[in-house]
């Protein structure tokens, strides 16, 4: 007989409890589907000369198809990385507050645009534009949807077919390859590039400006906080850029990048300038990211003149790069945050993680080895706790390295593929484990494992011997 006839029908299929279920869950069509796609894989696998399967092994099939296809793309994963703020990771994970603010956002309407004391029209800007100007000094504020939008809206509105004049040292290029003397081009902005590329003089800029005052938008400061030169180097402090903008009548525009509103070295970190400090240098704009050392979602920032912002507001595209109330709702959360700077780094989700103490992480890893270890008791590695410099990430604070803690899995021989075979194994757990391979090692970073998640990722990690064993047995099938 031949075997391709012997096939259950869809109909057998659908009937079995366990594709009932998922019907329940996921609808007719489609397990529907996913029953027909086992299937046809089925019949060529057997034209093949494999074996007939029995109706276990294909529901079992389906099964993991359909759970599959159904699974969210974007899912939590456990960022054992050692970058705090990783960009393919989201970046700031939210705080609490924010979290709840987003929901409750996300399921009733809200005042987004709707002047509840007026019963008027709003402006979704004042949702947090009392709190940025509260916590910069600025005089007004506004939100689009992340600091490249907020760089090429303010060139834009302000510097179209102008000159912009911008130390050669600081035209970075940020995440993506996107370029800041791209963004002012498109932004149809004509780029003026002063000084070189490690030292930078006043006279340099003031030189610019006697070439082409009457053609000149603005000058403009580009923090460069995803790199960093050392050695023979000058910058022009920003009060004497200030200065020298407005005795030409011109904006001082800085771009802070990463951006943060509190002074980072209260809590022991690096410092790194903030919008308030930028403010008070003499800066009439300043722009920064969100979902970076602020901790929040993503957004742009721009803080500054109120008579700018307005000109801002009024550009068309502001429109198209304004953000909705989800950002605003979590966004508003996390800058209510900073009114209370003594309590920040226990509240603040990122900056909590950035300051956790190297002892608490190596004690967490002394309690998870044990669970680590069993999940690796059958392959031929060791697991040990190391210590570990984990980088803040995202282009913020670029050259330190904050003293952490984590384990180092390294093959017991040289056994081609054994790091690989268990950093893919990692990636495939329930809840995917990122982790990182240098120097011949699988390195484990424990810095942004938060202590109310050791329990599922010990038990994320119990999953592991499965998932490597179902994946050499696909390898083998195929």
């Amino acid at each position: 007989m031949n075997p391709l006839s012997q096939l259950p029908s869809v109909d057998r299929l659908l009937s079995a409890p366990t594709l009932a279920a998922l019907v329940d869950a996921h609808g007719h069509a489609v397990v529907t589907g996913g029953i027909r796609a086992v299937l046809a894989a089925a019949r060529g696998e057997i034209r093949q000369g494999a074996p007939l399967p029995d109706d276990a092994a294909l529901i079992a099939r389906v099964g993991a198809g359909v759970t599959a296809a159904m699974r969210p793309k974007l899912r939590p994963v456990f960022n054992l990385s050692g970058t705090v703020l990783h960009t393919n990771l989201g970046r700031a994970p939210l705080p609490e507050e924010a979290v709840q603010a987003l929901i409750a956002a996300a399921r009733a309407p809200c005042a987004l645009e709707y002047d509840i004391e007026s019963g008027g029209r709003g402006d979704r800007d004042s949702v947090v534009d009392g709190l940025l100007c509260e916590l910069t000094g600025a005089e007004a504020a506004t939100v689009v949807n992340n600091n490249a939008a907020a760089v090429f809206l303010l060139l834009n509105t302000l510097a179209q077919k102008k000159q912009v004049i911008v130390s050669r040292g600081e035209l970075v290029e940020i995440g993506g390859a996107f370029r800041v003397p791209d963004i002012m081009s498109r932004a149809g902005a004509k780029l003026v590039e002063v000084g070189t590329t490690n030292r930078t003089h006043l006279k340099d800029f003031a030189e610019a400006l006697a070439a082409g005052a009457a053609r000149t938008a603005m000058l403009m400061k580009v923090h460069a906080s995803n790199y960093a030169i050392h050695g023979f180097t000058h910058a022009v402090p920003e009060v004497e850029l200030a200065a020298l903008a407005h005795q030409h009548g011109l904006p001082f525009v800085i771009d802070l990048g990463s951006g943060t509103l509190a002074d980072l070295t209260a809590y022991g970190l690096p410092h790194e300038p903030t919008a308030a400090e930028a403010i008070a240098a003499g800066a009439d704009l300043v722009c920064f990211s969100g979902d970076k050392l602020l901790g929040g979602p993503q957004a742009g920032l721009l803080v500054g003149r109120k008579d700018l912002i307005a000109k801002i507001k009024k550009n068309p595209l502001k429109r198209a790069l304004r953000v909705g109330k989800l950002t605003l709702a979590a966004l508003e959360a996390v800058l209510a945050l900073y009114r209370d700077p003594a309590r920040l780094h226990l509240r603040l989700t990122a900056l909590r993680q950035l300051t956790r103490p190297e002892a608490e992480i190596a004690a967490q890893a002394a309690r998870l080895l044990p669970a680590l270890q069993a999940a690796l008791a059958e392959l031929p590695v060791t697991a040990t706790i190391i210590q570990l410099g984990s980088q803040i990430g995202s282009g913020s604070l670029p050259i330190d390295r904050l003293p952490s803690a984590g384990f180092a899995i390294r093959p017991q021989a040289r056994r081609g593929g054994v790091l690989n075979r268990i950093e893919r194994g990692l990636r495939s757990l329930s809840r995917p484990l990122i982790g990182r391979i240098e120097d011949g090692a699988l390195l484990l970073d424990l810095r942004c494992l938060e202590l109310g998640e050791e329990f599922e990722f010990a038990a994320a990690l119990a999953g592991l011997p499965a998932v490597l064993a179902a994946q050499a047995a696909q390898t083998e099938t195929a």
